[in-house]
């Protein structure tokens, strides 16, 4: 399992604001069961098998090349461990028990 960050800022909009391009990208990934998905301030974080992450960032690049964007900065940075699973929500929780042990 593979946990993927993507933030797709679109570029010539005619607008600084991006959050109806993010409702799209959040949309898609509805569309997606297998995938666990988290809307982050600046990325989305995506959990699941690599090659329907990679089908569900195409999907979403193109969305938003269909809503008018003429240009997309996208940046993809991806953990995919295979020694070991565990979630996004476990590895959160690692750290933070970590913290709580001072």
């Amino acid at each position: 399992m593979a946990i993927v960050a993507v933030s797709i800022a679109p570029l010539g909009t005619g607008s600084t604001s991006v959050s109806e391009y993010v409702a799209k990208t959040q949309e898609i990934l509805e569309r997606h069961p297998n995938l666990t998905y988290r809307l982050d301030p600046m990325f989305t974080n995506i959990e699941g098998d690599l090659s329907e992450i990679f089908a569900a960032v195409e999907e979403m690049h193109e969305a938003l090349i269909a809503m008018g964007a003429q240009r997309l900065s996208t940046v993809v940075k991806i953990d995919d461990r295979r020694d070991t699973a565990h979630s996004m929500t476990e590895k959160i929780a690692v750290v933070e028990a970590k913290v709580q042990q001072g």
